[in-house]
């Protein structure tokens, strides 16, 4: 069974505000039931706040109400349903600052080895911008005189697969239109 967040607070919180046994309180937050007592008693979780698990969703007053009625009942915690969307848009991808100084080499090395690779295409396997790609390209970059070509997949920048899909679909492309102009 999930434990509700901070068992403790919401113990503190079920025994101020309800009259469920010590024994259901403990079988709901994980804790055992003489621990329930000494809080009970005041000798354990002194100052620590009572955590509403009606109010954050947990329980109902229902499922309270419920057990209260009935000291052999057990209370169960309420299913979350996620509001969230199933698919979230992707957005831009986050390089960590350590990996940045890197991107410049990545670039250099796909310019080098795929250059009919479409500038659209670097900004989304590596996350920059074409007016970077552009100062590689044209050896402006303000670090150009220490940038190395090196493998976007080794420096951590794209996986093995992100780099392949973006490269095989491009071989693709190219594929269709030699047969297209030989036909």
């Amino acid at each position: 069974m999930n434990q509700p967040l901070m068992p403790k607070a919401t113990a503190v919180w079920l025994i101020e505000k309800t009259a469920l046994t010590f024994d259901q309180i403990a079988e709901f937050v994980g804790m055992h039931p003489l621990e329930i007592q000494a809080i009970a008693d005041g000798e354990v979780a002194q100052g620590i706040i009572g955590y509403d698990p009606i109010a954050n969703g947990q329980l109902t007053r229902e499922e309270i109400q419920r057990c209260e009625a009935d000291g052999a009942a057990r209370l169960q915690m309420v299913r979350q349903v996620s509001h969230l969307p199933k698919s979230k848009a992707k957005g831009g991808r986050y390089t960590p600052v350590s990996k940045r100084n890197d991107r410049p080499d990545a670039i250099a090395w796909l310019l080098r080895n795929f250059p009919q690779v479409p500038e659209a295409t670097i900004v989304k396997l590596l996350g920059t911008t074409k007016e970077t790609i552009a100062k590689v390209r044209d050896k402006t970059h303000w670090n150009s005189a220490n940038i190395k070509p090196r493998d976007p997949v080794i420096l951590g920048l794209c996986t093995q697969s992100e780099l392949n899909a973006a490269v095989g679909t491009l071989a693709a492309v190219e594929a269709q239109a030699a047969e297209g102009a030989a036909a």
